[in-house]
């Protein structure tokens, strides 16, 4: 397996791309030759990413949009189809985290978390692969997470999203066999972005729950994605530790799993 080959009429289509692993997934993109549609809600640091990218010699786009309104998300391959482009890469890696219990939590920011990591993926999925398994040509990444192998009480409606995310990843792949495109799931663990702050979580408070040789920096977090995506492997975890964790994390029976958890994670020492 490789890459869908970089043509002038394809693009890269990667959401949460201002800052963080988006932003280093779009780097990867572009150095491998691939023209790149970045999106996300904050157009100023979509157009500097932009035109870094440019100067690497492909096209770079930037598709201002909210990926928690439908109809923005329902726009997409319009705006798409107007630039005389199509996606043969599909990028899910915009995402979001609520913190601490969920009687204690705002409806509305659980809800706008799983219209994020959950019914955005599986609506720009339904979007765009048709596409790509008609001109058999294409790839999707959905970028999970390490929670996605484990709950999380602290974190629950988040690491539920990010196995939602996992388990369609796999059943996409099943699906798409004999297509020529494929479907990978990118697992993280810790990564220093802004992601935690986002949340309600400092960076000292997630360092101090997680141990330092689990964090991974964004540009190998990158690389790993898109060479699992490139190898046509359905799953990618980087790091050793992450992929250590992941196992036991799906193995070790939950009433063992849940109560140290619990003790141990910051949202529920918050509150």
């Amino acid at each position: 397996m490789s890459l869908p080959l970089a043509q002038p009429d394809r693009i890269a289509l990667i959401t949460g791309a201002s800052s963080g692993i988006g932003a280093e997934l779009a780097r990867e993109l572009a150095e491998r030759g691939q023209n790149v549609a970045l999106v996300a809600r904050s157009t100023d640091k979509l157009v500097d990413l932009a035109q870094e990218l440019q100067g690497l010699g492909v096209r770079a786009e930037v598709l201002q949009t909210d990926l928690s309104n439908r109809s923005e998300r329902a726009a997409l391959p319009g705006r798409i189809d107007e630039l005389g482009l199509w996606v043969s890469i599909l990028v899910n890696n915009a995402g979001l985290s609520t913190m601490g219990r969920v009687h204690h939590a705002d409806p509305d920011a659980e809800m706008n978390m799983i219209e994020v990591d959950v019914m955005a993926v599986a609506d720009l999925c339904t979007r765009f692969l048709p596409t790509m398994v008609e001109k058999r040509s294409g790839a999707v990444l959905n970028v999970a997470s390490t929670a996605a192998f484990q709950p999380i009480p602290g974190q629950a409606g988040y690491a539920a999203s990010k196995s939602f995310v996992l388990s369609y990843t796999h059943a996409l792949a099943g699906e798409l066999r004999g297509t020529n495109v494929t479907a990978t799931a990118l697992c993280p663990g810790p990564v220093r972005t802004g992601f935690g702050d986002a949340a309600g979580i400092s960076q000292q408070d997630a360092e101090s729950a997680l141990p330092r040789f689990m964090w991974e920096p964004a540009p190998a977090v990158a690389r790993c994605g898109v060479d699992a995506m490139a190898a046509g492997r359905t799953v990618a975890i980087p790091g050793v530790a992450n992929q250590v964790t992941a196992f036991f994390g799906d193995h070790i029976p939950r009433r063992l799993l849940m109560p140290l958890m619990a003790s141990k994670h910051p949202g529920m020492r918050r509150d």
